[in-house]
């Protein structure tokens, strides 16, 4: 099973990439828990700048950006 973490303080943008997350999960039919980290303590063991971020298992995938939920099942599918 996969980690999907949303880093991001509740934003509109942050909703936006964890909404296209839970879509690119359910679509892909990969096993994956989708996890929001909201505390600016817990963002900041990250070394992101900027927010919304994405993290898969640990990785870093992007930060700054709303990916769509086709960019993030090609993440889902590496």
């Amino acid at each position: 099973m996969k980690l999907i973490q949303i880093l991001g303080t509740g934003c509109p943008k942050c909703k936006q990439l964890s909404s296209n997350a839970e879509e690119a999960v359910k679509d892909s039919g990969i096993e994956a828990k989708i996890e929001k980290v909201e505390k600016i303590q817990e963002i900041m063991k990250f070394n992101v700048m900027m927010t919304p971020s994405l993290v898969i298992d640990g990785e870093v995938k992007s930060t700054g950006k709303v990916l769509s939920k086709e960019e993030i099942s090609e993440f889902l599918q590496t």
